[in-house]
């Protein structure tokens, strides 16, 4: 792409520079087709004027009606963008970020000082008997009572709400028969309404 641009940008700088040297006057012996044929060949351009001549001076193809019975013909080319092994190798099945100081120092700790002599390092140290028991039961208590106590509130607002607005469309059509004259006898919604 950028070679096809430069060699644009410098057939277009090069025709104005060699329009701007200077030429000798012609003459009318210089103005000879043998003369004319051999100028070009001395400025080196990277067309041949002759060959340009001369497919100008061929008889222009004629189009041809043959090409309009043939059938269009129709390539369907189909490209897999990804393999099986490109697709896996792209997965990332790391688990966890590495613990501090890497996971050969954190293998090198546990080692040398395992959990089993050293009770501060054991997953729940920083917290007594007692008190691991009240973490228990706070945390069975908030799975398994304090889902079903929200549900139930929130099931007893959703009725509560349900029925604030059956009464208050009741009363809208109450309304709306009341105003019918004969207070909507003969209108469906006036009959059925709940008096």
């Amino acid at each position: 792409m950028r070679l096809g641009a430069l060699l644009f940008t410098l057939i277009l700088t090069a025709a104005p520079a060699w329009a701007a040297q200077a030429r000798p006057p012609s003459t009318p012996e210089s103005s000879s087709p043998q003369k004319d044929a051999s100028a070009p060949r001395d400025l080196h351009l990277p067309v041949s004027l002759d060959k340009i001549r001369e497919a100008l001076q061929r008889p222009a193809l004629s189009l041809s009606l043959r090409t309009l019975d043939e059938g269009t013909t129709f390539r369907v080319e189909i490209l897999e963008r990804r393999r099986i092994e490109e697709l896996l190798a792209s997965l990332n099945f790391k688990t966890a970020p590495a613990p501090g100081g890497g996971l050969y120092g954190y293998e090198q700790q546990r080692q040398m000082f395992p959990a089993v002599d050293n009770p501060l390092r054991q997953p729940y140290a920083a917290f007594n008997q007692p008190e691991l028991l009240t973490i228990l039961i706070e945390n069975l208590v908030g799975r398994y009572f304090a889902g079903r106590a929200i549900n139930a509130i929130s099931n007893a607002e959703r009725a509560r709400a349900e029925a604030a607005a059956r009464d208050e469309v009741h009363a809208a059509v109450a309304h709306y028969c009341n105003a019918q004259p004969h207070a909507g006898v003969g209108i469906q919604i006036c009959d059925t309404a709940p008096k």
